[in-house]
């Protein structure tokens, strides 16, 4: 596939900063790409398929119902509007036409109110939401969330995610408890997350995943839950979630990828530390850099390469060497959050260790002043 590259002039990537939506986030296997391919060429009862794939995933997931979308965030906006809308039926095709009078508020933890490459509180007003902060954003504790709910709560939305703040935020269990205190659904956004049962588990009534990160399906989303709050998920079809309709191919897909996931055997933290410790130690070989292996920071097993840059010694700052590694042949790609502290990661997840040898060579070079 060399020429696609070549026909439309893109960039080949070698990407290191995980299953990120800039970069097209993961590659399914062969045996998805088939499943894709065969749903491109038959028709079907788009209601019939899901239903019917739901269920299957449900019933893999030992939950009450689940429903195909198109990405994790059309997930949030359709959760929400589902949790509004329920079976208003002039709502449900007037969700933006006049002020709402039924409960509207969605009270997300302060902590968890990010920017994951569009801001969470778009998703909430797509859905029809007015996003509600509770606690600070340094913390939140179960009593300052439910002190946040009032009559004109519809849901709590909870962000499971590395962007969020980690410390002194109340976990999942206890935002369940709080739900159930008030009577109000919780939907919970696990988009990247590996554990596909424990959050309906803990007490999610909704929960959003993407379907091309962790599960590795076509791009496409999963919203698993209680059978009422997945029905009026679906509804949405006929509202706001018409502007971000799945296809036939992404729901027969990413129902293979789930398969998958669920049964086959998956790259481990200590595995990713074999295959980066080459890298590291090459790396540390390298005057004013230092490397080691450091963990996720939501508690997902996932080992990566942190990079420290001693911009005294290299004569650039760390944004500067990001940069050039992005603007170079290959593009190369980091996790750069901490660059304003010298410190990038590289997620191996995606990366051959030919690449990451391609990476060492590129970052010996550029800091030897080749271009």
């Amino acid at each position: 596939m060399s020429s696609i590259y070549e026909k439309y002039g893109l960039k080949q990537v070698i990407n290191a900063s995980g299953r990120m939506t800039i970069l097209g986030v993961s590659t399914p296997s062969a045996e998805v790409v088939d499943t894709v391919k065969y749903g491109l060429n038959h028709y079907f009862e788009i209601k019939d398929l899901v239903n019917k794939t739901g269920a299957y995933i449900a019933k893999l997931l030992n939950a009450e119902d689940a429903v195909v979308v198109s990405c994790a965030s059309a997930g949030i906006a359709q959760s929400v509007a589902a949790v509004i809308v329920k079976d208003n039926d002039w709502l449900l095709e007037n969700l933006h036409a006049a002020p709402l009078t039924v409960p509207h508020d969605i009270v997300v933890p302060k902590g968890h109110n990010v920017n994951f490459g569009a801001p969470v509180g778009t998703m909430v007003t797509m859905g029809g939401g007015r996003l509600v902060e509770a606690g600070y954003a340094n913390e939140c504790s179960p009593e300052q969330l439910s002190a946040a709910i009032t009559p004109q709560t519809a849901a709590i939305l909870y962000i499971k995610s590395h962007h969020c703040v980690q410390k002194s935020h109340l976990s999942v269990e206890q935002a369940a408890v709080v739900a159930r205190k008030h009577g109000v659904p919780l939907i919970v956004d696990a988009a990247a997350e590996e554990d596909l049962q424990c959050y309906y588990q803990f007490g999610a009534d909704l929960v959003i995943y993407s379907g091309a990160k962790a599960i590795e399906g076509p791009t496409s989303g999963l919203v698993v839950g209680k059978r009422q709050y997945v029905e009026w998920v679906k509804r949405q079809s006929a509202g706001i979630g018409r502007a971000m309709k799945v296809g036939k191919e992404g729901i027969l897909g990413l129902t293979q990828a789930i398969e998958n996931y669920l049964t086959q055997e998956k790259a481990t933290g200590a595995q990713m530390v074999e295959k980066m410790t080459p890298f590291i130690d090459n790396l540390n070989a390298l005057n004013g850099i230092s490397a080691r292996v450091v963990w996720d920071a939501a508690g997902r097993d996932i080992a990566r390469s942190e990079i420290h840059f001693d911009e005294s010694v290299i004569g650039r700052t760390t944004g500067d060497v990001v940069q050039a590694l992005k603007t170079g042949e290959p593009a190369i790609y980091f996790r750069g959050y901490k660059a304003n502290e010298g410190i990038i990661e590289a997620d191996v997840r995606s990366v051959s260790a030919d690449q990451l040898n391609t990476i060492f060579v590129c970052i010996k070079a550029l800091l030897a002043g080749e271009k």
